[in-house]
């Protein structure tokens, strides 16, 4: 068994985390928790996303938040752009990264985005061609590669066959996300192993919710498989409104607990990590979703 000596995470708290909260957030606790997670040494952060308020009014903020970053160099800063005119918004912000997103199963990207898998790699076209113009890098997001809450399994065919849309396009890497946390070791090798098909070892990532509880285990999967990067959010934020029931992505910090016993690097301080999911988690008046924050936070009191 070969595993990474080191792993990256991104950290989707302040923005996949975020979006569904019913309640809201200020621009000025959002720029905080991004100000905490690159204090803890998250080197990614996905900020926020530029789409229409009217669509996502949590994200309404999108620019106020980015021009309030003390900006930490070699952070990388990733904004979420579907289409055009989100990506010539998200312009003036100056992000380091986008991030496009398509679905493996056609029902889930029609209630999503109100178009099939086709046109909505399409839509993206324009964009990804915009920002690699503007030397700025193009990750996309492949939901539902597992399980669809409409279609229910998803076979590693229509997974090999959306990187494969991806990467037509000129998507430099991509991160197979199991949208609903159905997902179990298996069948996220397969998934992962239909994306290798057209991407290499080093522009592929996983993004895992933990609905079932699989996230963790999921996660080791791939970092036997050699994967070396991953989505992770913050006291466990999340959720998709697509998906009734689906809980947040795997929480940092449990990812974080499990690498370092691991023996693999993250260059993440654990105890601060912990502290910026206390932070927001107490601003949104509910535990952290985390077992290891729960278990260092009780630690703490002793």
């Amino acid at each position: 068994m070969s595993l990474p000596a080191k792993v990256k995470l991104v950290d989707v708290g302040p923005r996949d985390g975020l979006q569904n909260e019913k309640q809201p957030v200020t621009a000025a606790a959002k720029i905080e928790l991004v100000h905490r997670l690159q204090e803890a040494g998250v080197m990614d952060i996905e900020v926020t996303s530029f789409v229409s308020p009217k669509w996502v009014p949590q994200m309404a903020d999108n620019a106020q938040v980015m021009a309030g970053i003390q900006r930490k160099a070699g952070v990388r800063y990733s904004v979420l752009t579907p289409n055009l005119q989100g990506f010539e918004a998200a312009m003036q912000s100056d992000p380091d990264e986008i991030v496009v997103f398509g679905a493996a199963s056609e029902a889930f990207s029609q209630r999503n985005i109100n178009c099939s898998i086709s046109q909505s790699i399409e839509r993206f076209r324009p964009v990804v061609e915009a920002a690699l113009a503007r030397g700025i890098h193009v990750r996309g997001a492949m939901s539902c590669t597992v399980g669809c809450p409409y279609e229910g399994d998803i076979a590693p065919e229509r997974v090999s066959m959306l990187a494969g849309l991806m990467k037509s396009i000129g998507v430099q890497h991509v991160g197979v996300a199991d949208t609903i946390g159905v997902g179990t070791p298996i069948k996220v090798q397969l998934a992962m192993e239909a994306t290798l098909k057209h991407y290499d070892i080093d522009n592929v990532s996983g993004h895992f919710h933990d609905t079932y509880g699989q996230a963790l285990a999921n996660t080791l999967m791939c970092l036997q498989m050699g994967v070396w990067q991953f989505d992770t959010s913050v006291a466990g934020l999340g959720g998709c409104p697509y998906a009734k029931g689906a809980t947040g992505n795997v929480a940092s910090e449990d990812v974080v607990y499990m690498l370092q016993g691991m023996g693999i690097e993250t260059g993440i301080d654990l105890d601060k990590l912990i502290d910026a999911g206390k932070f927001i988690s107490d601003l949104l008046q509910r535990k952290p979703n985390s077992r290891a924050s729960t278990a260092l936070l009780n630690n703490r009191i002793r």
